[in-house]
């Protein structure tokens, strides 16, 4: 009965050491990295579409399961000298209260996240500057000030003048999240 006592501490040992390990290592992936689903742009231009689901099954909820059923199954043998069964019991309910911490906690960090809807109207009667060539009723792209924030912003030229590049230009409508343009002369 000794040696099955004293593999069980061992394996609760490991199985703790090797789940906090790894806890704590896709902890700081998740504080540096993020989430992962988010795009960097190198235009300006924030507006994102965040998925604000939550599984309540992950990586992190499974390694916060065996490192609270690891630790307190060491401990129940170790310290407080149980029966395997009441170890086991203990061990899978301490397992399951780190699993439901850390599954609310990544859940309250995922209502944080920010989804920025820009209100194109804003733009409105504002001058920025032409980032592509227009052609007279063309399409292209101008850098422009949007809910206060500098977006490059998809826009047509409302106008039978050609726009350069770096032209100033002022937004006189916006339909269908595209702003008409005119060259500010």
């Amino acid at each position: 009965m000794e040696i099955i006592t004293q593999n069980a501490i061992q394996y609760y040992y490991y199985l703790a050491w090797f789940a906090t390990i790894f806890f704590v290592i896709k902890l700081v992936i998740f504080m540096v990295f993020g989430a992962g689903d988010s795009e960097v742009s190198a235009d300006f231009n924030t507006e994102t579409d965040t998925d604000t689901s939550f599984s309540f099954i992950s990586l992190q909820t499974i390694l916060a399961f065996l490192m609270g059923f690891g630790w307190m199954g060491y401990a129940a043998l170790k310290s407080f000298n149980m029966n395997q069964l009441a170890t086991f019991g203990s061990a899978f309910g301490v397992g399951l209260i780190f699993m439901f911490g850390t599954a609310y906690l990544m859940m309250l960090v995922k209502k944080l996240e920010k989804t920025v809807k820009k209100d194109k109207t804003t733009a409105i009667d504002k001058v920025g500057k032409a980032y592509t060539d227009f052609a007279p009723k063309g399409q292209g792209r101008i850098e422009i000030e949007v809910n206060g924030q500098l977006t490059v912003a998809e826009a047509i030229n409302n106008t039978d003048v050609e726009i350069k590049s770096f032209d100033a230009v002022k937004v006189v409508k916006v339909e269908n999240e595209l702003l008409y343009i005119e060259k500010v002369v």
